[in-house]
């Protein structure tokens, strides 16, 4: 399966950007567990860091980025560019991870 460049940046060092496809996403709602929250209590008395969350984001950002990928490569995209991350609040312990960008077509400049 051929790699989709994702990038923050509006251009791709050493490509002109030929055609813009559309806007693509990716977002994933996750709920807090109970187990992880009495354990980030205790933490947040003694302070550190909370690997549990720390962890569950991360799975979370690769879930929403592959999504995104996903959508890019059902448009046929060369790339995505202008990438940009958000979370919101939905409800008392659960929350979005969103991940948008620009899925373009591109041209190696020579």
């Amino acid at each position: 399966m051929k790699t989709i460049p994702v990038v923050t940046t509006e251009t791709l060092a050493g490509y002109r950007i030929t055609e813009h496809v559309g806007i693509v996403r990716g977002n994933t709602i996750r709920a807090r567990h109970i187990g992880r929250d009495i354990l980030a209590g205790l933490k947040n008395i003694v302070g550190g860091e909370i690997n549990d969350y720390t962890k569950l984001m991360a799975e979370s950002r690769e879930q929403v980025l592959d999504r995104m990928v996903d959508e890019a490569r059902a448009l046929q995209a060369d790339a995505i560019v202008s990438v940009r991350f958000t979370t919101s609040m939905l409800a008392q312990g659960a929350a979005e991870l969103l991940v948008f960008g620009t899925a373009v077509k591109l041209e190696k400049i020579d």
